[in-house]
């Protein structure tokens, strides 16, 4: 399994909003890809304008398979809730 991380600046008084915008699209999106395992949002206590997508893939090669087309287009979908991330990948190594 590969973990995408990705980490987005989001003004704490948009975030509901933002959030429901990214769910129409992203996760809309990334539910009708192959390899695609699941997602969950997450904010740390005490740092309400950043948040965190942990994205679960089964392997990195069903990730790098997004076509970046579809990365542009969905983002041109959300208008102007789309926030540049940054990104990491992480690899799980063991499963306790």
């Amino acid at each position: 399994m590969v973990i995408e991380f990705l980490t987005f600046e989001v003004a704490p008084d948009e975030l509901e909003e933002w959030l429901t915008v990214e769910e129409q699209h992203w996760s809309r999106y990334l539910e009708g890809r192959p390899g695609f395992i699941g997602k969950e949002m997450w904010v740390e206590e005490g740092d309400p304008g950043r948040v965190h997508a942990v994205i679960r893939w089964e392997s990195m090669e069903a990730w790098d398979a997004v076509p970046p087309a579809d990365v542009e287009a969905v983002d041109e979908a959300m208008g102007r809730w789309c926030r540049e991330a940054t990104m990491r990948a992480y690899r799980v190594i063991r499963d306790c």
